[in-house]
Formats: C-alpha cells, structure tokens, sequence
C-alpha cells in the first residue's frame, strides 16, 4: 500500500471513494469527478505526485470549471503553496485548503463563500481516493 498525500481532514465523516487511477490523471493538469451524491470534484496531480481534490464550482462565476483551471504555486510565508487559478475570471484558490487567495475584484455569486471545499485525498495502490 501506498499513500502518496493526504489532504488536511475536512469536517464530515465518510469513506474513501476511488476516483480514477493515478496514471489517469497528467501532472499540472486537472479532471473532474463525480462523486456518488452528484457532487462535481476538481483533481490535480502535481509534478511531485501530490494530488489535491476541490470542490469543481467556481463561486464566482457560478459555473463548473474549476479543473480546467491553470494550475501554479505563491510563495506565502516563504512556503511554496500548490495553487489553481480559475479559468474564469482568474481568482486563485490553495489546492490544499481551498482558501482564495486572490479574489481578482470580483464578489462570488449568490452570496456564496469565496473558498473551494477541499476534500481529504489520498493514493492507494496506484488509485486517487477521497472521503465521500
């Protein structure tokens, strides 16, 4: 068994879920999934093989794209913090807690908050999983 990243715990208790495999998933690029209760999740998997699971709704534009965003890195605190910039209008999120960090001038829509849900991620066995 092989656990490659786990992201930090969210509230909620589940089970882990397989996703895809690892080798489904190209570095620096992201894919959606769908979870079992219709919950959209964006999955990147970084160049050092970390992988990172969010919330796929972009609160700003209202719309399902955040795994086509550009993923990168900002230096915070003199730590290199995994990012991914939506495709949208350009906010940045951390991959690993959701947290926007740059909201661009905008406002989310319909009042929502502006961070991303971060789902707990881990790599089994060669498979991506996430607490469902």
């Amino acid at each position: 068994m092989t656990a490659l990243d786990v992201a930090p715990a969210v509230s909620g208790t589940g089970s882990w879920t397989v996703l895809c495999r690892l080798s489904d998933l190209a570095p620096e690029r992201g894919a959606a999934a769908l979870l079992s209760d219709g919950t959209q999740v964006a999955v990147f998997r970084l160049r050092d093989e970390r992988v990172f699971a969010v919330q796929q709704h972009d609160p700003f534009s209202d719309a399902y794209v955040i795994s086509r965003g550009i993923v990168g890195s900002r230096r915070i605190d003199d730590v290199d913090v995994p990012t991914v910039a939506s495709p949208m209008y350009k906010q940045v999120f951390a991959l690993a807690t959701g947290e926007c960090l740059d909201v661009a001038g905008k406002t989310p829509t319909r009042g929502l908050p502006p961070d991303l849900r971060p789902w707990p991620v881990r790599v089994r066995d060669g498979f991506v999983e996430v607490v469902s």
